[in-house]
């Protein structure tokens, strides 16, 4: 899920950044972002989300490939803060048989047919 946000912390030399990116993915533990500052593993970083304007402090957890200057950085929060991105996540032991997950009939086709 695309959420626009805004990076703030220090560059692998030390030096203060500032960024504005969109995350990849998120969950109630944190989100998954592109950068085009260089970070290191375990920085503190802290995000604002671009709706609310709420800011979460964060620690980069996962340095990923880089593509086009932009390096995939994993933030993990401080501690969870399942309602920070204002979605509802599935409870942990949720799965495709739990109660409450929705079914769908298989038809044979992937598309409602027109009529």
């Amino acid at each position: 899920m695309q959420v626009s946000v805004r990076l703030r912390g220090k560059d692998s030399e030390g030096r203060p950044f500032e960024e504005e990116t969109s995350t990849l993915a998120i969950n109630a533990h944190g989100a998954l972002v592109t950068l085009q500052s260089k970070i290191t593993s375990g920085s503190m970083i802290h995000l604002q989300h671009n709706g609310t304007k709420e800011e979460q402090e964060c620690h980069v957890a996962f340095l990923g490939p880089v593509r086009s200057g932009r390096a995939e950085v994993g933030l993990e929060f401080s501690e969870a803060r399942p309602g920070f991105w204002r979605v509802t996540f599935p409870p942990e032991d949720w799965s495709p048989k739990h109660p409450e997950a929705r079914t769908i009939l298989s038809t044979g086709s992937s598309l409602p047919s027109k009529k």
